[in-house]
């Protein structure tokens, strides 16, 4: 029996570093997947400074969903996060963060309802700021470096070729199931997601 909430996500936080020289690095893939997404639905992120990010709505089967990227850097994603979801009174459990994993392999990711950050400093903001652990996660694999004394140079790095058409595909595979995530439809999203990666 499933225990996590059903409620359809209204929020979706790619979290990531702003600027041109994080772009293409590890840390960034929660930024990658937004990016898919407002290709897929065809919108533009525009600046919003209430937010504290970049900002985009999509509509998908008539419901509304908003993409955010924070702009205050990795470790004070909580604040950005807070303000939309205050502004737009966007309970918790309706929100996805998308964040790179590194205990997962490339090419693979696990939706996940709550728990801890795992030293994520981004995760770590979010629930700092929000004052509970209780939202979505879209965990997207990037590996481990093997060390913890690489892992900060690591995740600033920028993936091999093969790493990255690995992610990129994943993404493809992510994307796809939206419409379910818009529908609260989890667990079918999971199946979906679960036996692709």
């Amino acid at each position: 029996m499933s225990t996590h909430p059903t409620q359809p996500i209204r929020l979706i936080v790619g979290l990531g570093n702003p600027g041109a020289d994080y772009a293409a690095t590890r840390h960034n893939a929660g930024f990658w997947f937004l990016d898919h997404l407002a290709e897929k639905y065809g919108v533009t992120f525009k600046v919003d400074s209430k937010f504290h990010g970049q900002v985009a709505r999509i509509l998908v089967g008539g419901r509304e969903c908003w993409l955010l990227k924070p702009s205050t850097f990795m470790n004070r994603s909580g604040q950005s996060v807070s303000s939309i979801a205050k502004y737009y009174k966007i309970p918790l459990d309706q929100i996805l963060v998308a964040h790179d994993e590194l205990d997962m392999a490339p090419g693979i990711a696990r939706l996940k309802f709550g728990g801890g950050h795992a030293g994520h400093n981004g995760l770590r903001d979010i629930v700092s700021a929000m004052g509970s652990k209780d939202f979505w996660r879209l965990r997207i694999g990037i590996d481990h470096p093997g060390s913890a004394a690489q892992v900060v140079n690591y995740v600033l790095g920028r993936p091999s070729k093969q790493e990255a058409e690995a992610i990129e595909r994943l993404l493809d595979d992510c994307k796809r199931v939206l419409p379910e995530l818009l529908k609260g439809e989890f667990q079918r999203a999971m199946n979906r997601l679960h036996v692709v990666s």
